[in-house]
């Protein structure tokens, strides 16, 4: 791959591997040729670094003994942890994962019989948490203040939970790396398309749904940033190698429309592509008829209107930060979005195989 690190010297931790870019960041470790441990919690679905050579620690992120060991005499650590489930009715759980278990790992990182050897600590964190306004092309100076003095870029209103939750983590890393010496970079990835998606995520789905011909219509008027997985996983690398302490970098190839998303992977399937849209104020009346329903009924309801506001707060993103300092040169992300399609499309023939052969 272009921009491929190799260092046979080093001991890297992937906290949170088991996940859908925490297994590429591990994937790609042992290809690398480093040493590599996992941290994954009990019972969770570790089909996607089942098959590499790593040492495996059984623990989450509130698990401090579990922590210090697998931090123990390691030169990098990649913290792939979040808690992504932006349509929860109540947000607690955003809060306990995203802010106060990184504080809790922060913590664990901060002491002195890991910072010792620690040369890297790698946080995956998002492109929610850069200050987007349409109109302009945003930069990693950009930021969404949570509280006090207002970016001259960003307003707080219709910031979700979910974004202050990563606004709030973030600036948790960039404050360790700031007052507590702790060399962490922050990795603001956009929304990532490519094979080995095993937990289905959202837009995962839609792939997959377009994949298999099932999509009834397509959202018009969204448009993503997006960036391929093996990509992103790439770039978090580089940035242990090449990352300067308490900097953040912006991770996206180009922004595409959900549109293009749906007819890339329905080609590359071989099917044909949903011929219905629907329009953005239809959209907006779902969400809202999705948000009344979770009042009413006390569900989490993933169509709503916060849901729909954080597909539309869109502006082209500059990572030009990440190409000059990381030498990070990510591949058009169409081709990301095929290699998904066709993922899905094996799995699917795989598992009639099975039941055939069964």
């Amino acid at each position: 791959m272009d921009g491929q690190v190799r260092r046979y010297d080093v001991t890297a931790l992937v906290i949170g591997a088991n996940g859908y870019l925490g297994s590429h960041v591990t994937r790609q470790l042992v290809a690398d040729g480093q040493d590599v441990r996992v941290m994954v919690r009990a019972g969770a679905n570790t089909i996607g670094i089942d098959d590499l050579d790593a040492a495996r620690f059984v623990g989450d992120i509130w698990d401090d003994g579990v922590l210090r060991e697998a931090m123990t005499g390691c030169d990098v650590v990649y913290y792939c942890v979040v808690d992504a489930r932006g349509w929860l009715r109540d947000p607690a759980p955003l809060f306990r994962t995203n802010v106060e278990g990184t504080r809790n790992v922060l913590e664990i990182a901060s002491e002195k019989g890991i910072a010792a050897s620690l040369k890297c600590f790698v946080f995956t964190s998002s492109y929610v948490t850069v200050g987007r306004k349409r109109g302009r092309t945003a930069t990693e100076d950009d930021v969404v203040f949570d509280g006090g003095e207002l970016s001259p870029t960003t307003r707080l209103r219709g910031v979700t939970p979910y974004v202050r939750s990563r606004v709030q983590a973030e600036n948790l890393v960039m404050e360790y790396a700031r007052d507590r010496g702790l060399p962490a970079v922050a990795m603001c990835v956009s929304t990532t398309y490519g094979a080995g998606d095993w937990g289905r995520t959202p837009h995962g789905a839609i792939i997959a749904g377009a994949a298999f011909g099932k999509l009834p219509f397509v959202m018009s008027g969204i448009e993503l940033e997006a960036v391929g997985i093996d990509d992103a996983a790439r770039a978090l690398i580089l940035a242990a190698e090449k990352g300067r302490v308490g900097e953040r970098y912006l991770i996206s190839e180009k922004m595409i429309s959900n549109a293009d998303v749906v007819r890339i992977a329905a080609e590359a399937a071989g099917v044909p592509a949903p011929g219905r849209s629907m329009a953005l104020p239809v959209s907006y009346a779902m969400a809202a008829i999705g948000s009344m329903k979770a009042r009413l009924k006390g569900t989490d309801e993933r169509m709503s209107l916060e849901s729909l506001r954080l597909m539309r707060a869109e502006a082209p993103l500059d990572c030009g930060k990440a190409n000059r300092e990381l030498g990070w040169q990510p591949r058009p992300v169409e081709e990301s979005i095929r290699e998904a399609a066709r993922f899905w499309v094996s799995l699917r023939q795989a598992k009639h195989q099975s039941r055939q052969s069964g």
